[in-house]
């Protein structure tokens, strides 16, 4: 291969976020609290590691960005290489050492902070994050507006103006569809099963279950374990590992964690194991990530085919399931209501979350938006998108852990997910037969073939060009929405 000394070097690149990836992991597993401080470090000294070795790359990928027969997994390769010397060269290294320390500490006054409902504790840490971003975007320098070279490094080549036509097309047909669902009452607002208290180990062995019905490779290459916040982190394409949360009441809650973040792991579980230890060994993108996550959690998981496949499981396993059908169960799965936390809310309601931290996120680091009002604005988003309001900052402001970590930019791509799981329905030949004969890995090989197959080589848009004839078309998904709910 023409790039061969390329590779070899990038190896030690690969080791490094090998090493990262499970300190990150152990942090939210296993760590104790007062290991923050030293993992703190550890990760920064880490980062300024990487951006070494990385750097050292630049004459290999000067001496082949400009070759007229590289093939396009070799494009692939400098494509993600350039872009990732445009970070590093881009912003000095004191900015990203201080950024890792800040949040580091950050996400632990976070849990505090959430935990009192009071954001004044947390705000001189959100105050300096997003004085850090900032600079950040000004040292990756933007065209338009500054928030564009955020939502790049978690979406390459989406733009405000991308994301204002998703939302400008999204909001007011959700409003739509949000009021018939409501005034129809066929979708409850609220139902009993919330409440009801389950057995914790019981719910472990129900979502072993559910690994199970999904073919994942439990034990070879994948693996489940518990943390505060559910999460999938890859050290390696044989070797992903997921996590979720068992909060005691409302079993849905951990079952499609399990199922969602599943749908992570089988992304990066798909990758062409020829990607391993290279620069495109990698999912594309948050937002085509997060397509996976939530074409399996929602189109699938909370189908009613899939509910067929499992309510003989749930019956056997929960004994207050004795007294509701399929249908209630169903029901429970798809409830339809304005609700105040982000990653309790429905298919219906849920952009309209992720509309208002968009809003947010794009005044404050244009600076048209002070960290001190963020309370208070949010609150009114919220009263303005789904006609609720927090009665505290645990349930408003405080409630993702995403600002903590320095993700400005991240929040749009869980709407470019739902887009695209749409996009993939309406492609997706058969997938209600398939889901109700579970044919689970038919429906893997046509995301392996369409996405996942090609880890990082193309970009988003041409990715979903090439596989769907499409980019970020949200008709899809209000097509399949009203299928669901109206139909």
């Amino acid at each position: 291969m023409k790039i061969d000394d390329l590779l070899k070097e990038y190896r030690s690149v690969w080791a490094i976020d090998h090493a990262r990836s499970l300190l990150e992991w152990d942090l939210e597993v296993n760590m104790p609290v007062e290991g923050a401080s030293p993992r703190g470090e550890a990760l920064a000294q880490l980062t300024l590691v990487r951006r070494e070795h990385l750097l050292r790359l630049r004459d290999l990928v000067s001496k082949y960005e400009d070759a007229k027969d590289l093939t396009e997994f070799e494009r692939g390769v400098i494509r993600v290489l350039k872009r990732e010397m445009k970070y590093y060269t881009s912003i000095p290294p004191e900015i990203l050492e201080e950024l890792d320390r800040t949040t580091t500490k950050a996400a632990v006054v976070w849990r505090e902070a959430k935990k009192e409902a009071n954001f004044e504790k947390f705000k001189p840490y959100l105050s300096k994050i997003v004085e850090l971003e900032r600079v950040i975007a000004d040292k990756l320098g933007y065209e338009g507006h500054p928030y564009n070279a955020l939502l790049d490094l978690y979406e390459e080549g989406f733009t405000v103006n991308d994301a204002d036509n998703v939302f400008n097309t999204l909001l007011p047909n959700l409003k739509s569809i949000l009021e018939k669902v409501l005034s129809e009452g066929r979708y409850p607002s609220k139902h009993p099963l919330e409440d009801v208290p389950y057995d914790v180990n019981v719910m472990k062995s129900i979502n072993e279950e559910l690994l199970k019905i999904l073919e994942m490779p439990v034990g070879s290459r994948f693996r489940m374990d518990v943390s505060a916040h559910p999460f999938t982190i890859s050290m390696a394409i044989n070797d992903v590992r997921i996590t979720t949360r068992y909060e005691g009441k409302d079993f849905r809650s951990t079952m499609f964690s399990v199922i969602h973040e599943s749908g992570h792991a089988m992304y990066e579980l798909m990758i062409d194991p020829s990607l391993e230890m290279t620069p495109v060994g990698r999912g594309v993108s948050m937002g085509v990530h997060e397509s996976q996550s939530r074409f399996w959690e929602n189109i699938i998981g909370r189908s009613r085919e899939f509910v067929h496949l499992i309510y003989p499981l749930l019956k056997e396993r929960l004994p207050f399931l004795r007294d509701y059908g399929e249908e209630d169960i169903y029901r429970y799965f798809n409830i339809v209501r304005p609700s105040l936390i982000r990653v309790d809310a429905d298919e219906v309601t849920y952009n309209f979350h992720i509309a208002l931290r968009y809003e947010i996120e794009k005044g404050v680091i244009a600076g048209k938006l002070d960290v001190s009002d963020l309370p208070s604005l949010w609150n009114d988003f919220m009263d303005k998108y789904l006609g609720v309001r927090p009665r505290n900052d645990a349930e408003g402001v405080l409630q993702d852990i995403h600002w903590s970590q320095g993700s400005f930019g991240y929040f749009p791509t869980y709407t470019l997910g739902n887009v695209i799981a749409g996009m993939i329905y309406a492609k997706l030949p058969g997938l209600r037969d398939k889901v109700a004969n579970r044919m689970f890995n038919e429906i893997k090989e046509f995301l392996r073939d369409r996405i996942c197959k090609y880890g990082a080589i193309y970009p988003p848009k041409e990715l979903l060009m090439r596989s769907f004839n499409d980019t970020y078309n949200p008709t899809h998904l209000l097509n399949y929405l009203r299928e669901k709910y109206l139909g």
